[in-house]
């Protein structure tokens, strides 16, 4: 076998993706790179995933002042504060963040030629990488009130 695969040179599997949020497959050079810093610091991020059908049990019981809603909804949070990787995320769900598009882009481009392992500054989990007082803030509008208006 190694012969053969010397003779016809075995192919190299090529680099794919796809968005960590919809998960739509990227072609090869789109996208966008965000850190998890900033996945976290959006209202409609937060709304979204706390309204998808997964999801949306526990927001009803949260609202429903139902411990078990709320302590689903912090674990929900925690799952996805902690990413410790960039997001690499489609044109599609780009508009649901406040940033930089332009350098998101650019991070994207960086993301490809190295095949996943190009990390921006401030990647890290958000409890590292976003001040105490700003973690909180977030933390207590995914718990707390994401989703709100889609359920009452």
């Amino acid at each position: 076998m190694a012969l053969l695969d010397s003779i016809f040179g075995k192919k190299k599997k090529e680099f794919r993706a796809s968005c960590k949020i919809t998960k739509e497959p990227l072609e090869k050079g789109f996208g966008y790179l965000l850190t998890t810093s900033q996945i976290v610091a959006s209202k409609k991020y937060w709304d979204m995933i706390m309204t998808e059908p997964e999801t949306l049990s526990y927001t009803v019981s949260h609202f429903k002042n139902q411990a078990s809603g709320t302590q689903m909804r912090s674990m929900i949070f925690e799952k996805y504060a902690s990413v410790d990787k960039p997001w690499i995320v489609s044109d599609s769900i780009i508009n649901y963040f406040d940033v930089d598009k332009g350098a998101a882009k650019e991070g994207a481009k960086k993301w490809w030629e190295l095949e996943g392992n190009y990390a921006p500054t401030n990647t890290g989990p958000a409890n590292s990488t976003l001040d105490p007082q700003s973690f909180q803030t977030w933390k207590n509008y995914a718990i707390l009130e994401a989703g709100r208006e889609k359920v009452k």
